[in-house]
Order: C-alpha cells, then structure tokens, then sequence
C-alpha cells in the first residue's frame, strides 16, 4: 500500500520525495547512503527526516496488517456488516481499530459471558434501556436455580455484569474515557511499607504525584524501575469521581430504580474493567515516550562520542592506572600495533617512584612517543601528576582519556582474537591508547551500552535501543569514511552495504592479495556483488590508489563527471583537486543530468576541493586544574574547567577531575529556560563550572554553568 500521500502532509514534505525515499528503502538501500547519494531523488532530505518516513511507513504497514486480520477475523464470525467495515477501514489509529475490535474479539469466560449463559441478556438490556418500574419484579422470572441464579440478587448481579463488560467495549465510552486519562491522568508512586531503608535511592518517588501528560522521561522510568525492583507501587488513573461523571454522563438516562442500577453497573465497570485496562493503556503509551527519548538521548551521547576528534596517527603510549596492581603501560605504533608493554608502581602501596620514572621515560626515548594516553579511573589523576613530573628528553602530550567500557572490550572474544597472548590489563591499556588515536574505531568493537552515556538504558525497550544505536554507529562510520586497507573487520561491518560477513571477506581478500589497489577491486572480493558495491563504494577510501577520486567520497557513479570536468579544461582530475583556480571556473550547469543535479555536482566540487575529508573537529588538548584532585579539595563556589562526560534529559555530567562526576541540572545551564540540554551542550565539550554543591559522604556534586 502506498503511504506517501498520508506521510507527506503529516511531515510537510513533497509525495514526490517521500514516494521516492520509500523505493529506495524498499530495493534495500542505507539511510546514510541515500542521504548522501540520492539527493534528487529526496529533494536533499537529510537522514533524520528520512529514519523518520521510514519509521511512519513501518508504523502505518503494522496498522493495514491488524486491519487486515481484524476484518478478516469479524467476517468469518459473519458479524461484519457495512457499517461496521467502514468504521474498521476509517480507523486511524491502533487504539481505534482495538476498540472496535473489542466486541467481537475471542475471549475466555468472564462474568457476562457466564451470565449470558443463564439467560439474563434480556434483563441487562431492559434495566439498560431505564424505563420505570422496578427491577426486582422484572428479574423475578429469571430465578432459576438450575441455571445457577438462586435469587433476585443474582439475576440483578449478572445482569449488571452483563452491562459493565458492554460498556467497557463501548467505542465511543473508550474513546472518550482515554482522552480524560491522556489529558487528566496522574501517576502516583508510594513506597512499599518496610522497603524505605533498602530503597533509599527512591526516595524521591516514596509519596508522588504528577501529571501523567507533563512527568519528564527520566522520571518516569525511575519510577519504573522502582516498581521493578519491588521498592514502588506506581499507580496511573484520573479522579475518580471525574472519570465516573463521565461515564455517567454516556450511559445514564434517567433517575429511577433501573438508572440507581446501571450507575452501579458503571461504578463496576470501571474499578474492574476500564480503569484496570486504560492504567495499562496509558502506562504502555508513556513507555513508549520515555524510552524513545531515552534512546534518543543514549544515540546522541554516542553519536558525539563515536565523532569526537581524534587525535590521528601518533606513537602513543597508553596507560591503565592502578593503586595495588600497579599502572599497565603499552606503546602503540602509528597503526595501534601493540609494541611492548609492562607495568609500573609509582603508587602506595609500593611508591617506587623512581624506577617508574626511568620506565616511563626510556620507552619515551625508545619508541620516540608522541603522546601519552591515561586512563580516567582509579588512580587516574595521580597518574596524570606523576606522567607530568617524569623527565622527558622531549616532553610528549599528557592526555586524560575516558576509559568507561575499556575493560569490557578486554574481557571480549575480539580482543582475545586480537591479543592471544596477553592479559586483560594489557588489552584495556591498549584500548586506552588506541581510544585517544582515533575513538571511532577503538569505541564499535564495544557494546555502546558499555561506555557510560546515557540514561536509564538498561530499562529501555532492549530490541529498539539496540536497532537505534546500530544505525547511529553506522551512520557515524560511513559520514567519516574508512581506509579500505588498515579498517578492522568491525569498522568494516558497519559501512553501507557491507556487514559482518562481507567484512570478514574483505579482511581475507585483503590478507591474501596485499591489501587493494583501487575502490573496484572491491567486485573481486568473494560474494561482494554490484548491489553492496552501490552502497559501500561512497563511504570506503583506498589511500594509495591511483585513481585520486579513490580517496574521495566521490562515488563511482559519478567519477565520469569529475572527468568530464577535468577534461573540459584539458587537466586531470589531480590537478583540479590541487587547483582553486581550476575548480572556479567550473560551471556546474554544464554538467547537469536527467540523473545527477546541482546537489550532487556540488558534492562532487566540494570532495574535489577537499577529498576524504574528516568530519571531526581538530583534537583539542586538555587538562584539568593540578590543585584538585578529590571529591574533598572542592568547596562552594569554586570554578573549575571540565569536561561533559554525559548528557540526559535532566541535564549533563562533567567530570572535573576528582573520580566523581558532578551534575549541572538543566535549571543551571543558563539564565533562560532550557528545555533539551543537548542544544546547550555536547559531550567532550570543555566547560567552566561553579561548583554549588557537595555532598561527599553520599559522593555528590552539584555543579553550575551560570558563572555571574
């Protein structure tokens, strides 16, 4: 079914654009690729506004198939009749469509179905219809004790049972009675009596109420996991008094006996049905909310992680601070080569501080090192001041590096693969190192889930979070573009097109000819046919081809024009790459096709001007101030330089140096209102701080960005 039409008006965009986006999605293509490559066809959509068509047309589809079913399911009862398969088909939404599904939906036994056995549907439908006279005497001839009802006060029960269950499937009762809870819902927390010692990091949620409509993300999850966990009851309704007036106000006629019956039914079919179903309605819906903003969040903190600058290819040495055990210390060749490794003690207990610096020092002098990567941990800080006072013959950069998920990758099979040899404390000192050359492809061989960004991700919908960050770490690789011939296995696997197996091909092909030589050689490796090479070729780079367009972002596709280009002014293509003055006289106007327009061919000018160019900003140098070093040398009032180390909802976390990081809350990040603290910030951002509060027994930090 074509979704275009809808999908367009509710986007704002052209049928054309989305009608074309949707093609190609469907023949298999990557969202990266087909914002970079396919920008006629898009009208340039970027690859937000097209997850975004993506994510509707797989919405929409999900609905067409349960009314599918749904019709399907109603007409094999023979109950659909015309205007019933009107309404079915004007449904708009999933609630509608359940609702209207609800009457004739299989059910097991329940109290009306039971009293519908014993014959009572007749006297549920005369006390609904609340004409006068009295119900006792009209339920009279439905005693029948065979049949189980054993008195008038059955035959009223099941006829109110009876009325309760239709007016839970009521259409127009659900629909309205979800508007009051959409709009007028709260949620309630209370801690379970005897629980408030153990889940003292709750107490927050111990007595709460708010609005349903206005509870950030990160709170509502909280609560959650606090019921989760068995600390919290969570509670979600609207007056009750409100949700029963309006239930009165569908379903009451009158005011008479029979009326005093049916608000009774009422009053039952709310605390039994209704209320129980639209709680879990509501609760499932603001689910859906928080964790979407959660994995929106957790992508972005990854997105910016992956993305920070790197610091290129440097002999780096890497450090893995440590108090008992001592600091393991590796040198990394240009390419992230493990060169030799050992391990120092220039802490308590041992403090062999002198042996340490020669250590440092010599392996300095020996590998000429470049810069000194350390890890952030334990003993993070005190490492920094020792590596700082070591006499260098040349002083190298002294570099913090954030090392959350280092030792997951040194516990992971892959790194077993890649050092068979060593141990864990080695593995994590060279992902240390490797992070500060290029955190891009150190950081994909790690579970994003493992490297400290985030909120509340472990709570998420797992099979969503998972799907998200996998298109972000793709989306990243393929905007900074990978070495055909130094890529691991994992870096490959998440450009466009390629994947796992065809990486692992890739890698082999490479091993066994001596690396490539040019982007086409890629159609020799085995299974990689003309399909993958489409989606791949764009975002791969081959350093040393002899094509200059190879180590561009130019694709394929498009290298006879930068030839015809070239050729119009009777150069090559490297001397238009190397020429301003060449590439201006250039008129794009000329070289316009039914297939490539204006948006690729300034591409194409732009790679030309600058090929393979890396999207990453410059690698920035920090460091932290020397006099503090521990949660006990802050004090109000002090400013400090640090850096954000994770963003969430509520606002970022800065790590200011001393193994605690402190909080900014949203409300200290400027003078105005700040509603996304991800258009305030970014991580590894470097910020100046005020710290307004400390907290050292609970290791708490408050931190502000308002400085004046």
């Amino acid at each position: 079914m074509d979704f275009s039409i809808r999908i367009a008006k509710e986007l704002n965009l052209t049928v054309d654009a989305v009608r074309n986006t949707i093609e190609l999605l469907d023949e298999g293509a990557s969202i990266p690729f087909i914002a970079r490559y396919r920008k006629e066809a898009t009208g340039s959509l970027n690859e937000v506004v097209i997850t975004a068509i993506r994510d509707r047309c797989r919405q929409l589809g999900e609905l067409e198939a349960r009314r599918e079913y749904i019709l399907q399911s109603v007409r094999e009862q023979g109950k659909l009749t015309a205007d019933l398969e009107k309404r079915i088909n004007e449904a708009e939404t999933l609630y509608q469509l359940e609702d209207l599904y609800l009457p004739y939906k299989p059910k097991r036994k329940t109290r009306a179905s039971v009293a519908r056995e014993r014959g009572l549907e007749p006297l549920a439908e005369r006390i609904y219809a609340q004409g006068n006279g009295n119900p006792r005497q009209w339920a009279a001839p439905f005693v029948d004790a065979e049949k189980g009802v054993d008195d008038v006060e059955a035959a009223l029960q099941g006829a109110r049972d009876i009325i309760a269950e239709k007016m839970s499937e009521h259409e127009q009762t659900r629909a309205r009675l979800r508007r009051l809870f959409e709009r007028r819902g709260r949620i309630f927390s209370k801690v379970i009596r005897g629980r408030e010692l153990e889940g003292q990091k709750y107490e927050l949620y111990f007595n709460n109420k708010e609005p349903l409509l206005r509870i950030p993300s990160h709170r509502l999850l909280a609560m959650l996991r606090g019921e989760e966990e068995g600390f919290l009851r969570v509670k979600v309704e609207p007056s009750e008094e409100e949700a029963l007036g309006l239930l009165d106000s569908i379903h009451v006629k009158g005011c008479n006996e029979a009326a005093q019956e049916v608000e009774d039914a009422i009053t039952d079919a709310y605390k039994r049905l209704l209320q129980p179903q639209m709680e879990t309605e509501m609760r499932q819906q603001a689910k859906v909310k928080a964790d979407e903003e959660a994995i929106r969040v957790f992508a972005d903190n990854v997105r910016q992680l992956l993305l920070a600058p790197p610091l290129g290819e440097k002999v780096v040495m890497g450090i893995d601070p440590g108090f008992r055990t001592g600091c393991k210390v590796v040198v990394l060749d240009r390419q992230g080569s493990l060169l030799e490794h050992t391990a120092i003690f220039p802490h308590p207990p041992v403090t062999d501080v002198h042996t340490a610096n020669r250590v440092i020092r010599d392996l300095a002098k020996k590998y000429g090192v470049e810069a000194i990567a350390i890890g952030n941990g334990t003993a993070g800080r005190e490492t920094e001041q020792f590596v700082r006072h070591v006499d260098f013959e040349t002083m190298p950069l002294i570099v913090t590096v954030n090392e959350n998920g280092a030792s997951v990758y040194s516990a992971s099979e892959l790194a077993r693969q890649e050092f068979p040899d060593e141990d864990i404390t080695v593995r994590g000192a060279v992902s240390i190192g490797r992070r500060l050359m290029d955190p891009l492809a150190e950081l994909i061989k790690i579970d994003p889930k493992s490297i400290g960004v985030g909120q509340y991700q472990h709570d998420v919908n797992q099979k969503k979070l998972a799907a998200s960050l996998d298109e972000t770490v793709s989306s990243c690789v393929d905007a900074v573009g990978v070495e055909l011939n130094t890529a691991s296995r994992e870096l490959l696997a998440y450009v466009s097109g390629i994947g796992s197996a065809l990486a692992a091909n890739i890698v082999r092909y490479r091993t066994e000819h001596g690396g490539f030589h040019s982007k086409q050689e890629l159609l020799k490796v085995p299974r990689f046919g003309e399909k993958a090479f489409e989606q791949a070729a764009g975002f791969i780079r081959v350093r040393d081809s002899a094509n200059p367009l190879d180590r561009s972002a130019v694709h394929p596709e498009s290298y006879d024009i930068a030839e015809r280009m070239a050729a119009s002014l009777q150069c090559t293509v490297g001397d238009l790459m190397a020429d301003k003055t060449l590439r201006d006289r250039i008129r794009l106007e000329d070289f316009v096709s039914p297939k490539f327009g204006i948006p690729t061919l300034t591409d194409i000018m732009n790679e030309l001007a600058k090929p393979g160019r890396d999207p990453r900003e410059q690698f920035d140098l920090f460091a932290f101030d020397s006099n503090v070093r521990d949660i006990t040398d802050l004090h109000v009032g002090m400013e400090l330089t640090g850096v954000v180390v994770n963003i969430a909802a509520f606002g970022c976390f800065v790590d200011i140096g001393v193994h605690q990081d402190g909080l900014v809350h949203v409300s200290q990040m400027g003078r105005r209102r700040v509603r996304n603290p991800l258009d305030v910030v970014k991580l590894n951002q470097k910020i100046k701080v005020k710290v307004i509060g400390v907290d050292v027994n609970r290791k708490r930090i408050s931190l502000s960005m308002n400085l004046d």
